[in-house]
């Protein structure tokens, strides 16, 4: 049931009736009961993995409430947390690994090896609840989640259905503490929460909706087609995901809040990072970031453990990153570990270079300051990032070599041809849609859109709304396009 859907708004309208007419001790009930209609709607059998990870982390976390010392506290996040990640990796890269361990064994010894397969493939969501189960058995390891959380509210947490295909990967030190209120939205809960559907809708179903047949066709096409339809494709592309993921992101803080939920903030304007470090701690997917962050990367050593352990450590921590998205829409393949990789590097250079950016800031205080170099750093950082989604999109390592190495030759041949290029009506749309996007999160960095509207006349304020709905109605594209990020 996708949130672009009509079958989705009724269910919603449903579902937030029911739960404001509940007495308040029932409605965590009613929405554990609701979210399991919404994952069962899209796949029946889905319900099978989402009741067995949850039994899973209930009896884990059992056994370390009641465990005698640390070894057997030990003991049970251990085989809680092997278990769900091990499932995970079977059902997710089982069937690629084998199939290129037959080629590998075919291409050294000649052999006709062949290994059995799986042929099951993971259901909706799976990546993100398992986290979600991980960092909960994390947290209880800690004490960081109180004893005595019912069955029920675990459940919900893992089962949330706004949450669950695509995220935030919330923590349960933030989630199941809400449960024990009213569960009721006010007024300003109310406003803000149908303010973030709108503009998620806009940004999935008339931003990267509209890109999307341009980034298909340019990748399709890509040892054929004009430079020019290539550097569109990938810059689209950059943009496509971005609107995708954090629109899904919008609409589900949005919905949570209906229902008196908050839930983390997941995406902050991530184009306009000054570095890597940045736009990847703090401003993509921060709740992915902040995940490998607790549970990975720190867990290893993180930056205390000298700068070799340090530079290993981020390099893992990008590895992990690049074949948790695998499967992400794109099938499962070596593109997302070379991505993962590269990001990586760039982790690397900057690390290397903040020793010589301290010095010349010393040396140049004003300049450090300015505007223009804020600009250059965001542009840079920019297009950093917009090499590596190349391999993040490309169906094979090569079809990403050759995209930037046709872009790389035919740089100069664009920039002259910019001018007398015959762009059809939705090239000159993607465009329009794209600086619209920028203009937008540029007045937004500087004070919150939903501020400035809240502050505005009524009659700009509504008629913001409006000029959005029309634009819905209009633009959007309604088909069923599912969310990148469900996929896998």
């Amino acid at each position: 049931m996708l949130f672009t859907s009509f079958n989705f708004l009724l269910f919603l309208i449903a579902a937030v009736a029911v739960h404001a007419a509940l007495p308040a001790r029932w409605r965590w009930a009613w929405l554990l009961l609701a979210s399991y209609g919404f994952y069962a709607a899209g796949n029946p059998a889905a319900l099978a993995y989402l009741a067995v990870t949850t039994a899973l982390i209930y009896a884990c976390g059992w056994g370390m409430e009641r465990a005698a010392g640390r070894a057997g506290r030990t003991a049970w996040l251990s085989a809680g947390a092997v278990l769900l990640l091990g499932g995970l990796a079977a059902l997710k890269y089982y069937d690629f690994f084998a199939g290129q361990l037959e080629a590998l064994g075919a291409a050294l010894t000649g052999s006709g090896l062949r290994l059995p397969r799986l042929g099951v493939r993971s259901p909706a969501g799976l990546s993100f609840y398992i986290f979600s189960a991980v960092s909960y058995l994390a947290d209880a390891y800690r004490g960081r989640v109180s004893k005595g959380h019912r069955s029920g509210g675990l459940a919900l947490y893992v089962a949330f259905f706004p949450k669950i295909l695509a995220g935030p990967i919330e923590r349960a030190t933030a989630f199941l503490p809400q449960l024990a209120g009213r569960l009721r939205p006010d007024a300003g809960q109310v406003v803000s929460g149908l303010q973030l559907i709108v503009w998620g809708l806009f940004k999935k179903a008339v931003i990267a909706d509209n890109l999307a047949p341009l980034v298909d066709h340019a990748f399709s096409i890509a040892a054929f087609a004009p430079p020019v339809e290539l550097v569109l494709g990938v810059y689209a592309f950059a943009f496509q995901i971005y609107c995708d993921f954090s629109g899904y992101t919008d609409i589900a803080i949005g919905v949570s809040r209906l229902f008196g939920i908050g839930l983390m903030e997941n995406f902050r304007r991530p184009y306009l990072s000054g570095s890597t470090g940045e736009f990847w701690g703090n401003r993509w997917h921060i709740s992915l970031a902040w995940w490998f962050r607790d549970y990975l990367y720190i867990p290893l050593g993180g930056s205390r453990a000298g700068w070799v352990r340090r530079y290993l450590n981020v390099m893992i921590v990008f590895a992990v990153s690049g074949l948790w998205h695998a499967g992400l829409g794109y099938g499962v393949g070596w593109t997302f570990l070379v991505w993962g990789a590269l990001n990586g590097l760039y982790l690397w250079a900057e690390t290397a270079l903040a020793p010589l950016g301290g010095w010349l800031g010393r040396r140049l205080p004003r300049a450090k300051g300015s505007a223009a170099l804020a600009v250059l750093r965001a542009l840079v950082t920019f297009h950093l990032v917009l090499a590596s989604w190349v391999f993040f999109r490309a169906s094979s390592i090569g079809q990403a070599l050759l995209v930037l190495r046709r872009i790389g030759r035919g740089l100069g041949q664009v920039l002259a041809a910019v001018g007398r290029y015959p762009f059809t009506a939705d090239q000159y749309l993607a465009v329009g849609l794209i600086v619209l996007l920028l203009a937008i999160e540029i007045v937004d960095e500087r004070r919150s859109i939903w501020e400035r509207l809240g502050a505005a006349p009524v009659a700009l304020r509504w008629g913001a709304y409006y000029v959005a709905l029309f634009a819905l109605l209009l633009l959007g594209r309604w088909q069923a396009h599912e969310f990148i990020y469900m996929q896998f």
